[in-house]
């Protein structure tokens, strides 16, 4: 399954990541990039450590798990 994480810095200066799975691909950087603005402008989100502050990252994770048949 992938996800997308959106990383931001709060006013404590702290990374703060919202993940949200099944994104659109292929992911177009300026949409995410302004929504991520848009977040920040519109205080939508807050942390432990305040309100987020500024832009850091985004990524697209995809995590696999192969379970072992332990006969």
């Amino acid at each position: 399954m992938k996800k997308l994480e959106l990383k931001f810095l709060n006013a404590d200066g702290k990374l703060v990541t919202y993940s949200l799975e099944q994104p659109v691909e292929p992911v177009d950087p300026a949409t995410v990039k302004s929504a991520m603005n848009t977040i920040i402008a519109q205080n939508a989100f807050t942390s432990s450590g305040g309100d987020l502050v500024s832009v850091k990252s985004a990524r697209v994770v995809e995590r696999n798990v192969v379970d072992i048949d332990l006969v």
